[in-house]
């Protein structure tokens, strides 16, 4: 600003010039405004000057500080670019002013930084600062409030200087805020040999939150804090506004700026600060008993993109994952966590947690225009904290919920989002790398299908990692499949009644706990397959059902929604944003955890709209058809997705009808019209149910089931099969395996191992749930899992059950060893009948084949007695058979009818072929011959 003349030249200013209109008051009469300026000039109170009058000024006052310390000079302009005119107010006002100009006398030769006021400060609000060269770095300087005054003061909007001073100087950013109040430019000098600490300001006006605003926080259906809270450029300043319930006063802090803002009530604090732009701030929030130095979470830009939203809306967010739920992040240089939900329906989102006592009240979330999606980032806020979402529904009552897409859950029965990140190190890549070399239906595929809660009870994810691959690799598997892992309420659902979709349970672990499980099992050449459930999700009231207070994850028709077998909901498969939240959900399993497959549950309740429904209880499609087009649409993007982005996976459905083209590619159109689901691999329910259905049989009577055992050849190839003794089957009053078996025990043991021959012969890969592959006499149960003891050498029974185990072992060593058991799984090539039809002899023999026709002869003998010289026809270039597998074998626990030494064939047709065979077949047994 322009510097001060003295009181003698204001004096012979006074006399030779007229008091200028611009200080005219609206008020008063000429006499008066005359009387008023030359009171001001008494007190030394500076009056407008002229160009010359100023320069003159600038001279003796420069001479005058001449004695004086140097000081910083810094000239100021107004934006209208005029010089400050002397305002004459009421008698009141100018007493005021000369009381304030007096006491600031003892300090005339001594720096003072002085606040430049904005074009609308008031008054009211004017504030010089007091500080000494050699107190300023001991003491704060204090801001004076200047009375009330009449409105021609306002607008007059005076300015107090005192007399003899030196040139006032405007401290530097990191000295005052003084200098961000200012609308001028300022003229570098020397600084102050001391530093002044800044004042603490007081705030001009309460901008406070409007009712209408105030109304939508308390109730939590503002669907945009950010716009009311936080910092805003507005006319005079920048408007602070927070809403802290139950604090008791909130300071803004911004370098050395520290003000304290008004307290509105209700928990709301606002103020106007004479700054330029928006600083980069925290706020000091006291509470009872504690205070609080913290980030402002309404300062924060979105932490969600355009391109995010749309690929959401669209229904092709591929990490889905990555974009929603709760993500520990740096946003604009800030450390804390990023929050963000879908729920189109809810009038307002809030974050509760253990961070804010699990009142979301000061927590609401932003919506992110038309997509549905909320979002907020919370500064300060870690890996480890609980959470969930309170959504106000549409008829405003209010619902706290689990989030959908949470990476970690609470052990159940609680059911809070757990905020997390990954920081594991994989060590698969060998494994990865391989996988991806030769599809699974065209490699060997065994797998062992376990419930990790009760495999060995107790154990957690790392102590299963340091026992289980161990047991598997001994047995000879290729894969584990593991029964759902996601996170469920109920352990009674045995998984398949999730929550928690993108969870692994938290029952035995961290995510990165299964992280490292699953690393251990590849670093031991087995893969892991995993049951995957989107089919359907249970009614709890804190997880999906209704999430937003309207159906929303599950279809608006209620006959579609309802799932009459488990009391369920069904998904919206028509929904984009449903489908993205399953298509994603199967990447993430694949991608984040390095999971090798899917076997996707209830495939047939998904396909058919009258599925489990008798009349009336259901909807027709567009086309008036019951086939559900939606479930339809879903899979083949699931599936042409998840192989597209991760080679070497494989889906398995579990799907019970005759569905055309389960496995075939979704781009080939089959009879029905429909391209296929585009699935690897389907269980082959008809198999399992008509074999179990002939072993259960008497064997006197079984040749009047023999259809049973052979009619699976008439489609064997029609898809591409697993052949599945999974959890289903021995459970819920079922019997274990070895008890289907009629018999006495030698009958049930070994009608085991011959079934376990026939399976593993059978083109098709095979699947056995744990505790069969020792032929434990009961059912299983979650509450226990396999009977252990069976095994211990304490145990009479000991060998029995050890004999089975190592058949199985046994069984998927040459399986593995001889790609005619798979290579050819998928061709009519790989298998010839050499006998289907001895129905009386309870006998069927059957050669598979590789692609070089290398040929393996499996026999089964279903018959509890031997049959001595049983010829069989086989290929005539093969000029001796070794026994590769005799399940009656001694160390199975068998009567070990075998044959140790090498069977040559005859030159006497049989069965239609050039040479034949004789073989000794022992009783209730499956023998497999290779060439020797």
């Amino acid at each position: 600003m322009p510097e001060q003349p003295t009181a003698a030249q204001q004096k012979s200013a006074a006399k030779k010039t007229a008091v200028p209109k611009q200080a005219a008051a609206k008020k008063g009469t000429a006499a008066a405004k005359s009387t008023a300026a030359k009171k001001a000039a008494a007190r030394k109170t500076p009056s407008a000057q002229s160009p010359a009058t100023q320069a003159a000024a600038k001279k003796t006052a420069a001479k005058k500080a001449a004695p004086a310390k140097t000081t910083a000079v810094k000239k100021a302009a107004t934006k209208k670019a005029v010089t400050k005119k002397s305002a004459p107010a009421k008698a009141t006002a100018a007493k005021s002013t000369a009381k304030k100009v007096a006491a600031t006398k003892a300090a005339a030769e001594k720096p003072t930084a002085k606040k430049a006021t904005t074009k609308k400060a008031t008054a009211k609000k004017a504030a010089t600062t007091k500080a000494t060269a050699t107190k300023a770095a001991a003491s704060k300087a204090t801001a004076a409030k200047a009375p009330a005054v009449s409105p021609s003061a306002k607008k007059a909007a005076m300015k107090k200087a005192p007399a003899k001073k030196a040139p006032v100087k405007k401290t530097t950013a990191k000295k005052t805020t003084a200098r961000k109040a200012t609308t001028g430019t300022a003229t570098a000098a020397k600084a102050a040999p001391a530093q002044v600490v800044p004042p603490e300001m007081e705030i001009a006006v309460s901008p406070a939150v409007d009712a209408v605003d105030r109304e939508r926080l308390l109730h939590g259906t503002h669907h945009a804090p950010h716009s009311v809270l936080g910092a805003h450029p507005v006319p005079g300043g920048v408007a602070f506004r927070a809403f802290r319930p139950y604090a008791r006063s909130v300071t803004v802090l911004a370098g050395e700026l520290r003000a304290e803002l008004h307290d509105d009530g209700e928990g709301f604090f606002s103020g106007l600060l004479p700054l330029t732009e928006a600083p980069v701030y925290r706020l000091l929030v006291e509470y009872d008993g504690t205070v609080l130095d913290t980030e402002d979470a309404y300062r924060f830009l979105p932490t969600l993109g355009e391109l995010d939203l749309h690929l959401i809306g669209e229904g092709r967010h591929e990490e889905l994952w990555t974009a929603l739920g709760a993500h520990p992040t740096t946003h604009q240089g800030v450390t804390g966590t990023r929050f963000a939900v879908w729920a189109p329906n809810a009038r307002g989102v809030r974050v509760a947690g253990t961070f804010n006592f699990w009142d979301g009240t000061g927590h609401a979330m932003r919506s992110l225009g038309s997509s549905g999606v909320w979002e907020l980032f919370l500064p300060d806020i870690g890996e480890g904290e609980l959470y969930k979402f309170e959504i106000t529904r549409p008829d405003g009552s209010k619902t706290l919920r689990a989030d959908p897409l949470a990476r970690r859950t609470e052990v159940p029965p609680a059911t809070s989002s757990v905020i997390t990140s990954s920081r594991y190190e994989w060590g698969d890549a060998e494994w990865l790398a391989r996988r991806a070399g030769a599809p699974a239906h065209e490699s060997p595929f065994s797998v062992y299908e376990i419930h990790l809660p009760s495999w060995r009870p107790g154990l957690t994810y790392r102590q299963l990692a340091e026992q289980l691959p161990g047991y598997v690799k001994n047995l000879g598997f290729t894969h584990v499949e593991l029964m759902p892992v996601a996170e469920h309420p109920f352990g009674g659902s045995w998984g398949y009644q999730v929550t928690g979709f993108y969870a692994p349970t938290a029952r035995l672990g961290t995510p990165d706990d299964f992280r490292y499980l699953v690393d251990k099992l590849h670093q031991a050449g087995i893969g892991v397959l995993m049951d995957w459930v989107p089919a359907h999700f249970p009614r709890d009231d804190w997880a999906l059902a209704e999430f937003d207070g309207r159906p929303l994850y599950e279809h608006e028709d209620p006959l579609r929604a309802a799932h009459p077998d488990w009391g369920t909901l069904e998904f919206d498969y028509g929904r984009n944003e449903v489908r993205n939240f399953l298509v994603a959900n199967a990447l993430y399993w694949c991608e984040e955890f390095h999971i090798d497959g899917l076997r996707v549950d209830a495939v047939a309740s998904m396909l058919y709209l009258d599925y489990s429904r008798e009349p009336g209880q259901w909807t027709p499609n567009e086309y008036g058809g019951r086939e559900n087009l939606d479930a339809v649409a879903f899979l083949q993007e699931m599936n042409a997705t998840v192989y597209r982005r991760v080679p070497g996976v494989v889906t398995i459905a579990e799907e019970s009808t005759a569905w055309d083209g389960v496995t075939r590619a979704t781009h080939h159109k089959g009879p029905s019209g429909f391209g296929g689901l585009g699935f690897g691999l389907k269980w082959n329910m008809g198999w399992m149910h008509d074999s179990l259905q002939y072993m259960s049989h008497e064997p006197v009577h079984r040749k009047y089931h023999h259809h049973e055992m052979t009619f699976s050849m008439v489609y064997a190839y029609s898809e591409n099969y697993v052949l599945p003794i999974s959890h289903d089957e021995v459970v819920h009053g079922k019997g274990s395996l070895v008890s289907k078996m009629p018999g006495d025990w030698w009958q049930q043991r070994a009608g085991h191992r011959a079934y376990l021959g026939f399976m593993w012969a059978h083109p098709g890969k095979q699947l056995l749930f744990m505790g069969q592959e020792f032929a434990q006499g009961a059912e299983w149960s979650e509450a226990h899992g396999p009977d252990w003891w069976l095994l211990d050498p304490g145990y009479g029974a000991e060998p029995d059950h050890r004999g089975v185990r190592d058949l199985v072992r046994d069984l998927n060593t040459v399986y593995r060893a001889s790609p005619a058991l798979w290579r050819l799984d998928t061709d009519p090539a790989g298998f010839e009948w050499v006998v289907g039809d001895a129905a009386d002899d309870n006998v069927l023999a059957f050669l598979r084949l590789d692609p070089e026709g290398t040929p393996l002869l499996a026999v089964s003998n279903f018959a509890p007695v031997v049959r001595q010289d049983y010829r069989l026809g086989v290929p005539e270039d093969v000029p001796a058979w070794h026994e590769a597998v005799n399940t009656d074998a001694d160390r199975y626990g068998g009567s070990d009818v075998t044959h140790p030494h090498p069977v040559k064939p005859e030159a006497q047709p049989w069965h239609g072929r050039p040479a034949s065979i004789r073989l000794t077949l022992p009783p209730l047994a499956t023998v497999w011959l290779r060439p020797a």
